[in-house]
């Protein structure tokens, strides 16, 4: 039985923890398996254990897997179903910590390090979760993930109190947190906190100096805009955002106005970031619904970058082009998520990183 976590009462700002960057190296990432009874994949829950078996086993090479089950027999069973679908498990670790679904961005731990004394010593800030906005009850599994991965790992825990998703924010390493209104502002989420109450909360819990806001969110993405389908980071000074070329699509003035928005951004310095587009996959739908298809919904592993792809072999490809141009130092590898974005949200959206400490 795992012990209570130790829980910490000042900010991690205050104590020196900051959130680092992606592409800061890992120890491993964490995944919330999927249940057929849940609400993610109504109707083609069968087809996503084989897209979540090339998503690991692209990770367990470079690093481990950890995966939330909730018992025993779930463990049993998503270990056959790994080797079915050819992701050998020798790197994989599972946790019996039950949840509600698999979007382990939005409600797994996020992890903030500080440096002491010549040691990096690691918490988790432990955000509230409402699914998305309440839109998808229960929750409550998911939203006491982060502590029971505290108590697994021995680690102290912050309590900030509000709700937060780890979708809606992006990191440049270097102190800025990059969001956007649509999400963080919407009043199902902190209806009695404004915006400068949220960019504080922002600083003092990822231990962060600077905010910058995008208005916007892509069709069909149901979390009221979240920052990792719209525009990331992959470096301190490089912002990556997909651009929509077809006029009628619904996409293309959401697009076109964050893109102006990001040249009037600045880093912690004042400084501009250079901006890099990327195409995006065109219409992808499922039983006459859109489907929030986009390339930056990617996830930095250790050595490699992992981009969704969607079957559009010319911008497929291109998007690919594009950010290896970019990561010269990465391998840029492109899975096929035609079966997992009927769940609304594709590799990032499905991991949260463990940094090393």
């Amino acid at each position: 039985m795992a012990k209570k976590a130790k829980i910490l009462h000042q900010t991690p700002a205050e104590l020196g923890y900051t959130f680092p960057p992606e592409w800061h190296p890992h120890e491993g990432t964490w995944f919330s398996w999927p249940r057929p009874e849940g609400i993610s994949f109504p109707g083609k829950y069968h087809t996503i254990p084989e897209n979540l078996a090339r998503i690991m086993d692209a990770i367990q090479q470079r690093e481990r897997v950890h995966i939330n089950v909730p018992n025993d027999n779930w463990e049993y069973i998503v270990r056959r179903q790994l080797k079915e679908h050819g992701c050998p498990i020798r790197n994989i670790s599972f946790h019996h910590i039950p949840t509600n679904e698999s979007w382990c961005r939005d409600h797994g731990p996020a992890f903030v390090l500080k440096k002491s004394r010549g040691k990096t010593q690691a918490a988790i800030v432990d955000w509230g979760f409402n699914a998305w906005g309440g839109k998808y009850p229960p929750y409550g599994e998911d939203d006491a993930v982060p502590t029971r991965v505290a108590e697994i790992l021995k680690l102290p825990v912050f309590y900030p109190k509000v709700i937060m998703e780890g979708g809606s924010v992006e990191f440049n390493g270097a102190g800025t947190v990059l969001t956007t209104t649509d999400c963080l502002l919407n009043k199902n989420r902190n209806p009695d906190l404004s915006r400068e109450q949220i960019e504080q909360y922002l600083k003092d819990y990822y231990g962060q100096k600077h905010v910058c806001w995008l208005t916007g969110g892509i069709d069909g993405d149901d979390t009221d805009g979240h920052i990792d389908d719209l525009a990331r980071f992959i470096s301190p000074r490089q912002i990556v955002i997909a651009m929509e070329e077809d006029p009628k699509d619904k996409n293309y003035k959401i697009l076109r106005s964050a893109r102006r928005q990001l040249d009037q951004l600045r880093d912690q310095d004042g400084r501009p970031f250079e901006i890099i587009e990327i195409p995006m996959p065109g219409v992808i739908e499922y039983d006459k619904q859109r489907l929030p298809a986009t390339y930056v919904n990617f996830y930095f592993v250790n050595g490699a970058l992992l981009v969704p792809t969607y079957r559009h072999r010319k911008n497929d490809r291109k998007a690919l082009e594009i950010l290896q141009h970019h990561l010269p130092k990465h391998k840029v590898i492109g899975i096929d998520c035609i079966e997992l974005i009927w769940g609304l949200g594709a590799i990032h959206c499905l991991t949260q990183q463990q940094p090393k400490w």
